[in-house]
């Protein structure tokens, strides 16, 4: 794991740094480093935002083998092996260190791939972080590549908290339902994302907003906050609802609690839980509130929910709210408003949105050919493109109502292939968010590597050729860490995140090219720039976030434009 090149490397200045620099711009020096400075900078030089949104990957599992970065070489030598540095899986006891990793439940690889890893050939592994590709080579045989898809692993909101463990990260394998894959890891030195990291600005201290999966965190990307449910524990959300522990005053702990027969050790099996359910209960967060925190339905289509049967034509238009998780729309102020209050033009753009619209708005009897459509083994392809609509954040929200604001959803909710027309002709909007569908997206369980690579390194170099390309800042990110292990713990802050580290890449001809940047970020980072840059209202959970960091004696998250060279 030693690194063969050096990288220059920026972070955030110490108190200290920051009262001499300050010292010295009062005598003429400096100034250029002053905030004033930079925010007018970036009004004068930064136009377009575009933020390109993968999926399910933690730092270490892509990026552990970085140059310069806080990686795997921290805590292993360079025959990979664990330094004292290595703090190792515990079993459920949170005492006992496993002699080895539990088995892959199920077996490493999906069915139909070209490599086989069975669950019994990935029993014995070391307990150690371990190469996804060579580990398995004795025991089945094969070695697994980029275009490999692995089996899925729990990426859930209380179930990430437990294998963080308060910062140890060392409950990963004992609370994961896939047992010892979530710690292996990828050479990714080979793809295109990592030479564009390795050209721009690979940031290596990034945390998913909040601890869990992929809706969740969509969602604190546009809003820095969790969907209300009202009174869930009376509506259809009820069944839904995760049962959790509390402590000796009655209040809830961020466990799960546990089913009579889960067993005790990681070696036997994964976890059961009584529910392991997608709404909070009432105050977990102290509002008296319920929150969706795991995987919920839009009411509009598309959705994994189907219209009601026998409706008119517009209600082929909506989802069946007599589902469990079909979540209301949702009222809560986010990026987007922020953004139209403000005159600036902003859109989200989906692989195959205009298919998946046709695909929902059809008779609820009909099979679905593009809305969580894999292959027969689940694993998406080019005839199956596996269109996720809990990856469609604004989708969830009243103000793209499909027949009240028809007007603004067709403004704002768009397909891919207009962003490519768009900035080949240099009119993409002031913001752009980009969500790959399933194939593109690098999903473990169905996605591989490679075609999701691919794809966004294509977009980049579209984007490079836009007119707008001078002016441009792009953010390469995942919304979560997809169940995997990652050695960093992250930052303490408020009761829903941030989580695990994840991969961020910032691209652009303003970018510190060739640097590392350790600065503090969060997923609400893309959106602290974004308010920045257009001089936009504070959504209220960016305010709550850096004021529960600073309460906990760490910084505030930053803005991304550490990585800027402004």
């Amino acid at each position: 794991m030693t690194p063969k090149k050096s990288f220059k490397s920026t972070a955030v200045l110490t108190p200290c740094a920051l009262a001499c620099a300050a010292f010295l711009a009062g005598c003429g020096g400096g100034s250029d480093d002053s905030p004033e400075h930079t925010t007018a900078q970036l009004h004068d030089k930064v136009q377009n935002v575009v933020v390109i949104y993968a999926e399910n990957r933690a730092f270490d599992n892509l990026f552990g083998n970085f140059p310069g970065a806080n990686g795997l070489g921290n805590i292993v030598d360079a025959q990979g092996k664990p330094t004292a540095a290595y703090v190792p899986q515990k079993d459920r006891d949170g005492n006992t260190v496993l002699p080895t990793l539990p088995q892959t439940w199920g077996g490493v690889t999906m069915p139909g791939q070209a490599q086989t890893v069975t669950q019994a050939q990935s029993a014995g592994l070391p307990n150690a972080p371990f190469s996804a590709e060579t580990a398995f080579v004795k025991t089945a045989g094969v070695t697994l590549n980029s275009n490999t898809v692995t089996r899925d692993l729990y990426h859930r909101f209380f179930e990430n908290q437990m294998q963080i463990n308060g910062g140890k990260n060392d409950m990963f394998a004992a609370w994961a339902d896939a047992g010892g894959l979530t710690m292996g890891h990828f050479d990714y030195s080979q793809s295109g994302l990592y030479k564009l990291a390795q050209q721009y600005v690979l940031a290596d201290n990034f945390f998913e907003g909040a601890f869990g999966g992929s809706f969740l965190n969509h969602q604190y990307l546009i809003c820095a906050c969790a969907p209300e449910y009202a009174n869930a524990d009376t509506a259809a959300a009820k069944p839904t609802i995760a049962v959790l522990d509390t402590d000796a005053q009655g209040a809830y702990l961020p466990k799960l609690s546990l089913a009579a027969a889960s067993p005790a050790s990681a070696m036997d099996g994964p976890p059961r839980f009584v529910r392991s359910g997608n709404i909070t209960p009432a105050n977990y967060f102290g509002d008296g509130k319920f929150y969706a925190v795991n995987t919920m339905q839009p009411a509009y289509q598309p959705s994994g929910n189907t219209p009601v049967a026998g409706g008119a034509n517009s209600d082929l238009l909506y989802a069946t709210t007599a589902s469990a998780t079909t979540l209301p729309p949702q009222t809560t102020q986010n990026i987007g408003d922020l953004l139209s209050a403000k005159g600036v033009s902003w859109a989200w753009y989906s692989g195959s949105w205009d298919a998946a619209l046709a695909d929902g708005a059809r008779d609820p009897s009909a099979k679905r050919s593009v809305i969580y459509a894999g292959d027969a083994n689940g694993v998406s392809s080019t005839a199956a493109v596996d269109f996720q609509p809990h990856h469609q954040p604004f989708n969830y929200y009243a103000n793209m109502d499909p027949v009240k604001n028809a007007d603004q959803r067709k403004a704002h909710l768009q397909d891919y292939n207009n962003l490519v027309a768009q900035a080949a002709a240099g009119t993409l909007p002031s913001v752009a968010f980009y969500k790959p569908e399933g194939l593109y997206n690098q999903h473990e369980g169905y996605a591989n590597l490679a075609d999701g690579d691919a794809k966004i390194t294509d977009l980049v170099q579209k984007l490079q050729a836009s007119p707008q390309w001078k002016n441009m800042v792009i953010v390469i990110t995942y919304d979560e860490f997809g169940g995997v292990w990652d050695h960093v713990a992250p930052p303490k802050g408020d009761l829903m995140g941030p989580g695990t580290r994840i991969p961020a890449i910032v691209v652009s001809p303003l970018a510190k090219k060739g640097t590392v940047d350790h600065t503090q970020y969060d997923t609400a980072s893309i959106l602290r720039l974004i308010t920045r840059r257009f001089d936009l209202a504070t959504l209220p959970g960016l305010k709550k976030r850096d004021d529960a960091l600073q309460a906990h004696g760490q910084p505030a998250m930053g803005d991304l434009t550490n990585a800027l060279a402004l």
